[in-house]
């Protein structure tokens, strides 16, 4: 048997496999550096815009505080709110039961438990109930807990706002459809 046959291309075979090898681990070191500058300028620029959009967010807190401002010295340009009498007489007769002036356990969906965390996050009337956002309700009920994060708030603004301007009779209507408060 000639040995130069059967060495010659065990040796090419071992070469090739080690420049394969050390070529592999060159590129292998390009691919992630890539990565990471590519990663790199995709944060940079999420930083970029978060603080294009905080200046924005302050530049509109600043607008809603100078035309609260103005608003609130040129009292004879601003429309106020309606001021709703409460009926509990009609209230009762309704609901066939005595309803307190503001009790937001009327709304489907809030009992004692979520009124309290209401009336301790500054949710006192149902008028107030009605103007907040239910980001705002959502964000309320996240903080007492995983217990109360389950609830759904997306309907309790629009009944505060019935019971607020005494229409109970649609506000029943309504709540004969939900179920916790949900549609």
């Amino acid at each position: 048997m000639n040995i130069p046959c059967i060495l010659i291309p065990a040796l090419v075979g071992l070469i090739c496999g080690i420049l394969g090898y050390l070529i592999g681990k060159m590129n292998s070191k390009g691919g992630d550096d890539s990565l990471a500058t590519a990663l790199q300028a995709d944060l940079d620029a999420c930083k970029a815009n978060t603080k294009s959009l905080n200046a924005k967010i302050s530049s509109l807190e600043a607008d809603l505080v100078a035309k609260a401002n103005f608003t609130n010295t040129t009292q004879s340009f601003v429309a106020t709110a309606p001021a709703f009498l409460f009926d509990g007489n009609l209230a009762a007769t309704v609901y066939n039961k005595k309803i307190k002036e503001n009790d937001l356990k009327i709304v489907e969906g809030i009992g004692p438990k979520i009124e309290a965390l209401m009336n301790a996050a500054g949710i006192n009337s149902w008028r107030e109930l009605s103007e907040a956002s239910t980001d705002k309700l959502q964000a309320i009920l996240d903080a007492g807990g995983e217990n109360y994060a389950i609830h759904n708030p997306t309907t309790w603004s629009k009944q505060a706002l019935l019971a607020y301007e005494g229409k109970w009779q649609d506000l029943k209507d309504w709540q004969e459809n939900l179920t916790g408060g949900k549609e």
